[in-house]
C-alpha cells in the first residue's frame, strides 16, 4: 500500500483498475465477472461485508424473476422486457438487458449452489408474482437475496479478489465529469497521521452498488445496517432517474421484514391496541362495505403486496394499507395476529370458508391449508415464514407482530445508459438497486434478475474500454483536502452520538410524513426548505465532541444530501401536473379523510423518464426525458458474430 500526504496527513492511498463499492448481491457478482473477463486487478470496498438489503432482506417466499424455463409457457426475450416496460417510465434498452441476460445471470447462481427449486424432469418452475402475466417467477424460500449473496461471496473468496471491509464511502473524487475513485473513511486506518482513518481509491471505474436510500425514511423495510449513500453520488454530478418512484407495502417493524404473500393469504387477523398494548380491537371493517370485501382484501394483499392508489377504490386491497395508517394516526398501534381468525371469518376456533372469495377458498383448497387458524395454515404452507421470526426473538404461535407501512424499494436510482454508466459522470456505473432502472411498476422479483443482469452488463463495458487508474491529480488531490478541511471543521464540538441519531430518526419522520406513500406537495416545500438549510450549515452543526462518530455524522449528511434531491424531484413532478400513480398517492388529507377521498391517477407521464441533478448551491433541477423505446436488435448471426468476436 503506498500513501499520498495531502493537508499534512499521510493518506493509505490503493490504485485499481476497478473499484465495486458494495458487498451485496449485485457489488459481487459484478466484480466476480469482472475477474472471470480479465480485470484481475478489482477490488470490492464495503461499509460492511454482513450489511446491506440482499443479505438481511425478504419476505414470504422473496422472488427472483427471470424467463420461463419450464413447461409448454411460450416465452422470448422480447416478451419479457415488454412485461418490464408495461408499467411504464423504463427505457427500452434497459429492460432489453434485463431479459436478454436473465437466464444467464439465473443459471450462474444454480451453478453456484443457490438452491432454485427443479422438478424431476430439470426444469426450473415459476408461478406468477405481481404486474406480470406469466409464471417467470422462483424463489428459493424468505431468505433468497441472502443465499444469492453467499454464494457470489464464496465465489469471489475463492479468487481472491481483496475485500477492503469497514470503509466507509464519504466522497466521490471526479474531474472533468469522470469518476477517478473516492474516500473512505476506516478506523482500522486511524493514526497520528492519519487522525480520520481517510483512506484514498483511486481507480479506472467505480461500480457502485451500494443499495436503496434506506434511510432516508423512519418508518422503513430496510435493515438497520442498511444506511444511505446515495448522496456521496448525486453530490459528485451523477443524475438521478425516477426519483419519485418507490414501493411501500407493510411490514414488520421490530424485526424488520416485508408481509407479502402467505403472510396475508393465511388471513390473519388486523388488531390495534393503545400504546400498553391494551384496549384491543379489530378496526379493518371500519374501510370495507362488506366481511366479505374485507377477507377477500387482506387475502389479495399476497399477491398484490404493495401499496397501489388504484387499489385504494372501494373493496381495494389497498385500502388495508390506509386503514393501517389511520389507525396509527389514531395514537393506536398495530398488529397481524396469527392466533385466531378474523371474527368475519371465525366459527367457534375453526375458519368459516363461507364467508372467502372463491379464489381465496381455492388457493388455500390447493395448499391443502383449510386449516382452524391463521398460524396452522402458514404452518402447512409456509414453515420457513414462521421460522424465520422465531430466529429473531418473535413466536407467531402466541405473541401479535407489529406492523406499519415501511418504505421497502426504490424503483428509481441514478440515472444510468444500457450498460449501466452514468449518463452524467463517466466511467462511474450504478448496479443493483441505486440504479434507476425501472419504471413505475415492476414485476415482483425483478428487483434480485436485476442485481446479475444490470452488475454483468457493467463488468462487460469495462472489461472492453480496458481502462486502468492513473495516480491522482492536482485537482483530485485539491478534493481530498477541501474534505479534509471540512472534517477539521467538525471537530471539537459537543455533538454526541445519540444527538447525531436523535437527529437522523427526525430526518426520516420528516420524509415518512410527507414524502413516502402519502405525499403532500406543499409539507414536502417546508421539508425541502429544512432540509436545505441543514446542509448548508452542516459542518458547524456537527461539530462533534469525539471523531469517532465522524462516520455516524457524514452518513447524515449524505441522508440529507439524498432527501434533498428526493423532495426536488417529487415537487418537479407536482409541478409539471403529476398526479397519483405507482406506490404513492398525492394527497392533502389527514388520516381520517383518507378512506373516503377520491384519487386522480397520472395519466401523462407514462411515456417520460424524469431526470434529475443536485446542484452545488443545492437547488435541484429535473427534467423529463421520452422513455428510450425496445430496441429493435440485429438478430442476424454473422452479423452479430463479426462484432462480438471484434469487441471481444
Amino acid at each position: 500500500m503506498n500513501y499520498i500526504s495531502v493537508g499534512g496527513w499521510k493518506i493509505p492511498h490503493i490504485m485499481t483498475s476497478a473499484a465495486v463499492v458494495g458487498s451485496g448481491a449485485a457489488g459481487y457478482n459484478a466484480a466476480d465477472t469482472l475477474y472471470s473477463l480479465g480485470v484481475t486487478d478489482t477490488v470490492i470496498v464495503t461499509e460492511g461485508k454482513m450489511m446491506g438489503t440482499s443479505r438481511n432482506t425478504g419476505s414470504d417466499k422473496q422472488t427472483y424473476y427471470k424467463l420461463n424455463l419450464s413447461g409448454g409457457v411460450k416465452d422470448s426475450v422480447y416478451d419479457m422486457a415488454k412485461a418490464l416496460m408495461r408499467g411504464g417510465s423504463m427505457h427500452g434498452d434497459i429492460a432489453l438487458t434485463d431479459a436478454a441476460l436473465s437466464a444467464r445471470g439465473f443459471f450462474k447462481l444454480v451453478g453456484l449452489g443457490v438452491p432454485f427449486p427443479m422438478n424431476e424432469y430439470g426444469e426450473y418452475v415459476g408461478y406468477k408474482t405481481d404486474h406480470d402475466e406469466t409464471t417467470r417467477a422462483t424463489s428459493c424460500g424468505p431468505l433468497t437475496s441472502k443465499y444469492m449473496t453467499q454464494a457470489l461471496e464464496k465465489a469471489v473468496m475463492e479468487k481472491q479478489i481483496p475485500i477492503y471491509d469497514r470503509h466507509r464511502v464519504i466522497k466521490i473524487l471526479t474531474e472533468n465529469g469522470q469518476a477517478r475513485g473516492f474516500l473512505t473513511l476506516c478506523r482500522e486506518e486511524i493514526s497520528k497521521e492519519n487522525p480520520l482513518g481517510m483512506c484514498i481509491f483511486s481507480a479506472g471505474a467505480v461500480l457502485y452498488a451500494v443499495g436503496g436510500p434506506s434511510a432516508i425514511y423512519a418508518d422503513t423495510v430496510y435493515p438497520p445496517s442498511q444506511t444511505c449513500s446515495l448522496g456521496a453520488a448525486f453530490w459528485a454530478g451523477a443524475d438521478g432517474a425516477n426519483l419519485t418512484e418507490s414501493q411501500y407495502g407493510l411490514a414488520s417493524v421490530t424485526f424488520r421484514w416485508n408481509l407479502s404473500g402467505t403472510y396475508q393469504q393465511v388471513l390473519p387477523r388486523y388488531v390495534s391496541t393503545d400504546e400498553n398494548g391494551e384496549d384491543e380491537r379489530e378496526f379493518l371493517a371500519d374501510a370495507f362495505e362488506s366481511e366479505e370485501e374485507m377477507l377477500h382484501a387482506i387475502f389479495s394483499k399476497g399477491y398484490e403486496w404493495p401499496f397501489d392508489p388504484k387499489k385504494t377504490v372501494s373493496g381495494g386491497s389497498s385500502r388495508v394499507d390506509l386503514a393501517v395508517f389511520r389507525e396509527k394516526c389514531r395514537g393506536r398501534r398495530v398488529f397481524l395476529d396469527y392466533r385466531r381468525n378474523p371474527c368475519a371469518a371465525d366459527q367457534n376456533g375453526a375458519l368459516n370458508t363461507e364467508k372467502l372469495s372463491e379464489k381465496a377458498r381455492e388457493y388455500l383448497a390447493n395448499s391443502g391449508a383449510l386449516l382452524a387458524t391463521p398460524i396452522e395454515r402458514l404452518e402447512k404452507m409456509n414453515r420457513p415464514a414462521i421460522d424465520l421470526y422465531a430466529s429473531h426473538g418473535i413466536d407467531l404461535y402466541t405473541e401479535r407482530l407489529e406492523i406499519a407501512v415501511c418504505a421497502q424499494h426504490c424503483n428509481g436510482g441514478l440515472a444510468v445508459k444500457n450498460n449501466r454508466e452514468s449518463t452524467s459522470l463517466e466511467n462511474f456505473y450504478a448496479i443493483g438497486e441505486c440504479a434507476g432502472t425501472f419504471g413505475v411498476y415492476r414485476p415482483g422479483g425483478s428487483a434480485l434478475n436485476s442485481t446479475q443482469t444490470g452488475s454483468l452488463f457493467a463488468a462487460i463495458a469495462v472489461s472492453r474500454k480496458k481502462i486502468a487508474p492513473s495516480p491522482p491529480t492536482e485537482i483530485v488531490l485539491d478534493s481530498v483536502l477541501s474534505e479534509i478541511q471540512t472534517l477539521l471543521c467538525m471537530q471539537e464540538g459537543t455533538v454526541t452520538r445519540d444527538e447525531i441519531l436523535l437527529r437522523r430518526e427526525k430526518m426520516g419522520k420528516r420524509m415518512s410524513e410527507c414524502a413516502a406513500f402519502l405525499r403532500n406537495p406543499s409539507k414536502i416545500q417546508t421539508a425541502m426548505a429544512e432540509c436545505k438549510e441543514e446542509l448548508l450549515h452542516f459542518a458547524e452543526d456537527y461539530r462533534l465532541k469525539d471523531t469517532e462518530w465522524m462516520v455516524e455524522a457524514l452518513i447524515n449528511r449524505d441522508i440529507l444530501q439524498t432527501q434533498l434531491t428526493y423532495f426536488g424531484a417529487i415537487l418537479d413532478y407536482t409541478a409539471h401536473g403529476g398526479k397519483s400513480r405507482g406506490s404513492y398517492l398525492l394527497t392533502e388529507d389527514t388520516g381520517e379523510e383518507l378512506l373516503s377521498a377520491e384519487v386522480e391517477m397520472d395519466t401523462a407521464h407514462a411515456a417520460f423518464v424524469q431526470n434529475t441533478s443536485l446542484n452545488r448551491d443545492f437547488s435541484v433541477t429535473s427534467f423529463f426525458e421520452p422513455v428510450r423505446p425496445l430496441p429493435d436488435s440485429d438478430q442476424w448471426f454473422e452479423n452479430v458474430w463479426n462484432r462480438f468476436r471484434k469487441e471481444n
